[in-house]
């Protein structure tokens, strides 16, 4: 079977590396922000469409026969347009998604609809962990109030003044490192994208031991698509899609 895979996470690499060791043909796009991404076995297609009928041409022309959307859950634009695109082509769709965090009695989460607002949270004299990736982390930066820790894979592409201090890091995170580093740096606040999954859930662990609060940035709204949890649900919804075109 021909399979797309939006990827990015590391759940699109670990499916499409299981569906290439079972003979299938895989193609993994990923968006290229990423200067040095890990890449899963198979093709690779990177950069963007051309929008939504950009995309559906893509996916005609090389003959798909079934499109899945692994990518973080708060890309947004790009989960759309699989939808959208795959309902043009009347495309057969899945997406690989991780279930979103639930906070538990101790923990003391703040819920945000986006980074301004976690931004705006912030009291003055914060020491802050801010785990959201390399990209629109301005409102940080002008917390000129705040001791501010941005953990990323990458370094920002901007020269940060001396209030902010830059992690470079991929997970997964262990929890005794992550109990250690906000100890280490007295941190108060916490403040992360609601993006769920294993890898990353240890710092949320480490912020309720040490008392921090969780500023919590709530997930963008994803049009309706047929949904799996894990690689293994994925394979074996992708195997019984196989069976019923054989």
């Amino acid at each position: 079977m021909r399979i797309l895979i939006f990827g990015g996470t590391g759940e699109a690499i670990d499916l499409a590396d299981a569906l290439v060791r079972q003979g299938h043909q895989v193609t993994t796009s990923l968006a290229g922000r990423t200067r040095k991404p890990r890449l899963p076995n198979g093709h690779i297609h990177t950069g963007g469409f051309g929008g939504v009928d950009g995309l559906a041409d893509y996916i005609s022309r090389n003959g798909f026969e079934m499109v899945v959307d692994a990518t973080h859950p708060f890309a947004a634009q790009m989960s759309a347009n699989a939808v959208k695109a795959c309902a043009q082509l009347n495309a057969p769709m899945l997406r690989l998604t991780r279930e979103a965090w639930q906070a538990g009695a101790a923990d003391n989460w703040h819920h945000v609809p986006n980074i301004q607002a976690a931004a705006d949270r912030l009291g003055a004299g914060s020491h802050v962990l801010v785990t959201v990736g390399r990209q629109h982390i301005e409102p940080f930066v002008l917390r000129t109030d705040c001791t501010i820790f941005i953990r990323a894979i990458e370094h920002p592409e901007v020269i940060l003044p001396a209030h902010v201090n830059v992690i470079l890091e991929r997970p997964p995170f262990r929890l005794s490192d992550e109990l250690a580093f906000m100890r280490t740096h007295e941190i108060t606040h916490l403040v992360t994208k609601n993006a769920g999954g294993d890898q990353t859930a240890a710092k949320l662990e480490a912020a309720r031991m040490v008392g921090a609060s969780v500023i919590m940035i709530e997930r963008p709204a994803l049009p309706e698509a047929v949904e799996v949890y894990s690689v293994e649900a994925a394979l074996q919804y992708l195997g019984d899609h196989s069976a019923s075109i054989a």
